[in-house]
């Protein structure tokens, strides 16, 4: 298992939803360096909560789905935009890439996305295709 953070001056960070290239948070981003596009390793699924405002992604046991997305490298004032910018209850957590890699995303509570009921949407193809059907 490969870690991410190479550059201790600079933070690799996966994006799977309204940052992406082409939606509209992508400027939340501020023109940092995009590496390579990317999905996880299919452990997760995918919701759009609060009302397909923005995408909700957790760890699951069986059942899971590879996420599409993109690594940027940032650097500290990106991360913090990034950060500023994210919506209540997002937070900062570890995923697995198809290559082995563990890098930073943003999660969203499980228990949250079942008390709201909010739609999984993991069948669509990611955050990108789901937005572009709706």
């Amino acid at each position: 298992m490969q870690l991410t953070d190479r550059d201790p001056g600079l933070k690799r960070f996966f994006i799977c939803g309204s940052a992406l290239r082409g939606q509209p948070d992508h400027k939340n981003l501020q023109s940092a360096k995009f590496i390579t596009e990317a999905s996880t390793r299919p452990r997760y699924r995918l919701h759009a909560v609060g009302n397909g405002w923005h995408p909700g992604i957790y760890e699951i046991d069986s059942g899971g789905i590879a996420i599409p997305g993109e690594v940027y490298e940032l650097t500290p004032q990106q991360y913090k935009n990034l950060m500023d910018g994210e919506p209540p209850d997002l937070y900062e957590g570890r995923v697995m890439l198809e290559d082995g890699e563990v890098i930073s995303a943003m999660l969203y509570p499980r228990e949250l996305i079942e008390q709201h009921n909010w739609p999984d949407i993991s069948n669509f193809g990611g955050w990108a295709a789901y937005k572009q059907a709706n």
